[in-house]
């Protein structure tokens, strides 16, 4: 319910929540849409996806651009732009506050800008680029990116094969992975927005990430990736599930620890670009759910 106290809410506002993984987004976003009659969207490249909600650590309750894509879906930012428009537009015309969630930095500032987003891979032509990768080799592959777009090889190691491919899939199609302006952090959002970044001291967060992995083995996340890598293709996109790989072929304590250390790695890079974004509010994260969107609530009126 909305506070019926102290001022009126903020109309026509948007409020981002970012952070790294472990850091309680979730459940901040859902206290924040509670009080403000608002719903929570999405802004992670995974939690898009069906079939892995453990993994992926989708929230329980019902959250727009969740679970929306099959896992053979070959998802692009430019896609999920659309759809973070569409569902913002609408809850802002029905007078309902969006709370934009999610630790994905570039998701992020698609759903609250018009970024100038490259081109979606045309049918087939990743495939076709993964087995002239394999086929040249990562030094040849990489060395034919450097004369197609010398920008984007610059910026991509040649063994990095996702990158090297992706970069050669938009020399193609008369794009780059570098382009001149960066399309990531931008100021000119589609809506009057507030960005709060949630911060916690790293020994917290690693224990937070260690638990929450643990307790996602035992909730049953390895009958989950076998369930579903035996259903069918997984797309390249949906691959890229942190730690799906290693859920799938490694035993459960190895499996773990691989999880928890590439958990962390992702934490660590999460807050780098937390620093980045521009005009964020940073909000101690190491309170209750509630307080914190109390808080956050007392700025945006502010504001």
């Amino acid at each position: 319910m909305p506070l019926d106290d102290g001022p009126h809410e903020p109309d026509g506002l948007v409020l981002a929540l970012f952070g790294p993984t472990a850091s309680g987004k979730t459940a901040v976003a859902e206290a924040l849409a509670d009080r403000m009659e608002g719903e929570v969207v999405s802004a992670d490249s995974m939690q898009v996806y069906r079939g892995l909600p453990l993994l992926t650590n989708q929230p329980a309750r019902p959250t727009r651009l969740v679970g929306i894509w099959s896992l053979d879906h070959e998802g692009s930012v430019a896609e999920y732009a659309r759809l973070a428009h569409a569902a913002i537009d609408e809850l802002l015309a029905a007078g309902r506050t969006p709370v934009v969630a999610g630790g994905t930095g570039l998701y992020l500032r698609a759903a609250l800008a018009n970024l100038d987003l490259p081109p979606a891979p045309s049918p087939g032509a990743r495939e076709r680029l993964e087995r002239h990768y394999d086929e040249l080799g990562a030094k040849a592959a990489h060395a034919e990116l450097a004369e197609l777009d010398p920008s984007a090889a610059a910026a991509v190691h040649p063994h990095d094969r996702r990158r090297v491919v992706r970069a050669l899939e938009l020399a193609e199609a008369g794009s780059s992975l570098a382009p001149a302006h960066s399309r990531l952090w931008t100021d000119d959002v589609r809506h009057p927005t507030l960005v709060f970044g949630l911060d916690l001291p790293a020994a917290e967060l690693a224990r937070r990430i260690e638990e929450r992995t643990r307790a996602m083995f035992e909730r049953g996340v390895e009958e989950e990736v076998l369930r579903a890598l035996a259903g069918g293709a997984v797309s390249t996109t949906a691959r890229q599930a942190l730690g799906l790989a290693d859920v799938a072929e490694l035993p459960r304590e190895q499996a773990i620890g691989q999880l928890v250390l590439r958990t962390r790695r992702l934490a660590a890079y999460q807050r780098k670009w937390l620093r980045r974004i521009p005009g964020v509010v940073s909000v101690d994260a190491a309170r209750p759910p509630h307080a914190i969107a109390n808080g956050i609530l007392e700025v945006a009126r502010a504001r």
